[in-house]
């Protein structure tokens, strides 16, 4: 393995960590459950194509390669389902929306400030 390919695969994996990192901490920072999910399922699937990405080039062949490649495209598939089913169950939920800011007025409500 050429030294380019080793910095290119540690470079992608190590983006990829970053963005699993990032979504959990959207995961725990944000305040409803659709802002939740919409921050774990982008950072996830992002994260978990940057890891493919880099272990590709280390791949001992072809089928491995298109192992890792179905792995990632299952697991997009999978996140955008459950992630549409959480997001339809929270719309359902009244708790899970957060609730307008009071003191302001909403939109068409009073004139030009």
């Amino acid at each position: 393995m050429s030294l380019l390919v080793g910095a290119f695969s540690t470079a992608c994996v190590l983006a990829g960590v970053f963005f699993f990192v990032a979504g959990t901490a959207g995961l725990i920072r944000f305040p409803d459950t659709l802002s939740r999910v919409h921050a774990l399922t982008k950072a996830d699937n992002l994260g978990l194509g940057l890891i493919v990405l880099g272990l590709l080039p280390l791949a001992p062949g072809l089928g491995a390669a298109l192992k890792l490649l179905l792995i990632w495209v299952l697991v997009v598939i999978g996140g955008a389902t459950a992630a549409q089913l959480i997001g339809a169950a929270a719309a359902r939920d009244e708790h899970a929306m957060p609730s307008p800011p009071s003191g302001g007025r909403g939109l068409g409500e009073g004139g030009v400030p």
